[in-house]
Order: C-alpha cells, then structure tokens, then sequence
C-alpha cells in the first residue's frame, strides 16, 4: 500500500502576526514554522498504517526553500520519501491541483482537514475530484481492511460511520492518532532519506489576496452590577447586539 500524506508549512500557533507591503504580505520574520496540527494527526496515522500494513508513507508539500526543515520533520517522524513541489503556496486550487498531479498511484491521501493559516478545509474535496475517487472529512478514526477504509467522522451534534473503498482522500483530525515526536534515531535517518523537488504544473490561481487586516483591539470590559438588570439588557441590545 501506498500512502500520500500533504503537510502545511504554518506558523506556530502562539506566533505574533503582522504585515508588510500595505498589509498585502506576511511577515515571516522572527515566525516559527510548524507541521499544520491537523497534517500532524494524518501523518501519526500513516506511520501507524506503515508499522501495521507494511506501508509506504510520502508527503508532500507545496512551498518553496523554507518548507524542507519541514519536510526532514515529518521524515523524522516516520515517513519514507519526500516531495517538495517547488511553489508558492498561492491558493487552495493551486495547491490542489499540485498535489494532485503528484498523488496518482497512490492506494490513500491523508492530510489534515484544513490548514491553521487560511483555514479553507478544501483542499482533500478538490484534490479527490481531480483524482476521480473519494473524499471523506473530517475523519477521527481510519482502519483499513483490504480494500476497504472504515471511518468515524464528525458531524454536526456527534459523529457517522462510514465506509469506501480505496483509493481514497480522507481529511483528518483527533483523535485519529496521536502526534509522533521525532526520536534521535528518526532525526539522523531523516538526513539521508530523499527529498524531492519538483516544479509546479501550469496550473492559474482561483483567488488573489488583495490585503490582510488585523482584528480590532478587544474593547474594555464593562463591569454591571448583577442587580441592574434593566442595564445588562439594554447594553446587549444596544452596543454587542446579541438580543
């Protein structure tokens, strides 16, 4: 079996944002990078498939220079090769459209079900309709038997067990697995597995970014005595406009 598991190269979580150029580009100066949490919970799962099926895991990753500590991480983890197709990231379509060029062949494409950065929870659906096969997000549990992948999903107020055939695009969350922290061992053999990089296919962008903005600051807080009522009402319907 053949596993494709896409990483997102994305700021840490607790990594202060700004903009440069008139707020049309991320700063990345000082900004730690990371492997996309969600992509961490896919990746867990396709090392734990590997150990048990006797898999072979790939990731991949549509990013230029920057990405590759990335993707000697997630080599470290587990993984047996590397793809590094060698792009801006531009947007979910053009990711999309990369990954898919490059996951023919493959029995499952595992990614997270969406990136921490833009957030778009897309990609799996547009990667699997370019492939022609299955798409099933956001997955808590995957088990494979023979052919056949049986998955717990999350739905609105609980959670739907389903089942498809491989192959298969499944977009991943917890507690599909837990996160793997590379051991010592892991980060020497990840030095010398291969690291592909390819060029991009011609493939245009679906969206351009005109600019980011910043959330306003949070306003102060408002202290109403709990017997003034009347006041708490009316500041609800008047000012947060949440009656």
């Amino acid at each position: 079996m053949k596993i494709l598991v896409c990483i997102t190269h994305v700021p840490d979580t607790t990594s202060r944002i700004n903009f440069i150029d008139n707020n049309t580009k991320f700063d990345t100066t000082g900004v730690q990078f990371i492997i996309g949490p969600y992509d961490d919970y896919a990746l867990a799962r396709a090392v734990e498939l590997k150990e048990s099926l006797g898999a072979s895991v790939t990731v991949i990753n549509v990013g230029l220079a920057e990405s590759d500590p990335t993707l000697r991480k997630a080599l470290a983890i587990g993984a047996d090769d590397a793809i590094r197709v060698n792009a801006e990231p531009a947007d979910s379509f053009f990711v999309a459209s990369q990954i898919a060029e490059h996951a023919k062949g493959f029995d499952l494409v595992l990614m997270g079900r969406e990136s921490i950065d833009f957030n778009g929870g897309v990609v799996h659906a547009m990667v699997a309709e370019m492939l022609g096969v299955a798409s099933v997000s956001p997955v808590m549990k995957l088990d494979i038997e023979g052919t056949t992948v049986k998955m717990t999903k999350e739905i609105e107020g609980g959670t739907e067990s389903v089942e498809a055939s491989l192959p298969l695009v499944a977009g991943c969350q917890e507690p599909i697995a837990e996160w793997k922290i590379p051991n010592m061992r892991g980060i020497m053999s990840a030095r010398t597995k291969p690291l592909k990089v390819v060029e991009p296919k011609a493939a245009e962008g679906a969206v351009k970014t005109q600019k980011f903005e910043l959330l306003p600051p949070k306003g102060s807080v408002k202290m109403i005595s709990a017997d003034n009522v009347a006041e708490l009402v009316d500041r609800l319907k008047g000012e947060a406009k949440v009656l």
